[in-house]
Formats: C-alpha cells, sequence, structure tokens
C-alpha cells in the first residue's frame, strides 16, 4: 500500500519520519519529491506546488496542501511510553490518548501538520498481526 502526503520540506519531512517512526529512504531523486517505507507501507512525500507531479497545481488553479483529517495508523506495543518519547524529541500531537471500542490512539503531526494516528490495540482481533 502507498499512502501520498504533501509537505511543506520534504527534507525536514523524511527526517521526521525516519527519525521518529521508523521508515527508511528509498529514494529521494529531487528535492520536490521522496519514498519511505516501513514494512508494507510506502509513504510518498511530494512537496506542495511541486511539480510535475502529485504536489503540482491542479488544472483549475488550486494547489494541493498539507493537512486535513484523512491519515494512516500506525500500531505501537505502548502507547503512552511512544506518546513521552515523542514529546520529549518536541513532536506536536492534535489531541490526548483516547481509548475507542478497539484500543488506545492519538494523533500525532508531521512537521507539515499531517496526522498520523499513532494506535495501541486493546483487543487481539484489532491488531495488525494476531499473536500466535
Amino acid at each position: 500500500m502507498s499512502v501520498r502526503y504533501i509537505v511543506h520540506d520534504v527534507d525536514e519531512a523524511i527526517g521526521f519520519y525516519c527519525r521518529n517512526l521508523g521508515f527508511t529512504e528509498v529514494m529521494h531523486p529531487a528535492p520536490s519529491f521522496a519514498m519511505l517505507a516501513r514494512g508494507d507501507l510506502r509513504l510518498v512525500l511530494s512537496a506542495a506546488g511541486g511539480g510535475p507531479g502529485g504536489g503540482q497545481a491542479m488544472p483549475d488553479g488550486r494547489v494541493p496542501e498539507p493537512g486535513g483529517w484523512n491519515r494512516f495508523s500506525i500500531e505501537v506495543p505502548d502507547l503512552a511510553a511512544t506518546v513521552e518519547e515523542l514529546r520529549q524529541g518536541g513532536a506536536r500531537f492534535r489531541n490526548e490518548i483516547v481509548t475507542g471500542v478497539g484500543g488506545k490512539q492519538i494523533l500525532l503531526e508531521d512537521p507539515s501538520g499531517n496526522p498520523v494516528e499513532l494506535f495501541e490495540p486493546m483487543r487481539p482481533e484489532a491488531r495488525l498481526s494476531p499473536p500466535s
């Protein structure tokens, strides 16, 4: 699966995702574009207004921008410890940890304001890989 995020600064986003969330850089062929990977997830980063490609202006003149509420989720084994570690590193969050029907979650923001959900499952069926 691949997810594209529009970012203000591709280099800053690469550092954030690799340093804080375990992504590795797959390629970075231009200042306005990079691909990162974490397991089966490929994160495609495009600079807002950068082109040609995913960040370029639309035919009506609108320019893709970071932010919004759509997000991908990363499963973590201990949400509270992960949040504390990220906060100590200066990370920003949109909310505090909330508990839902399947687990606990919080919305982390990347440097451009794109949300990443950190999720700690509380039910076996909510885990990405059920325990063996």
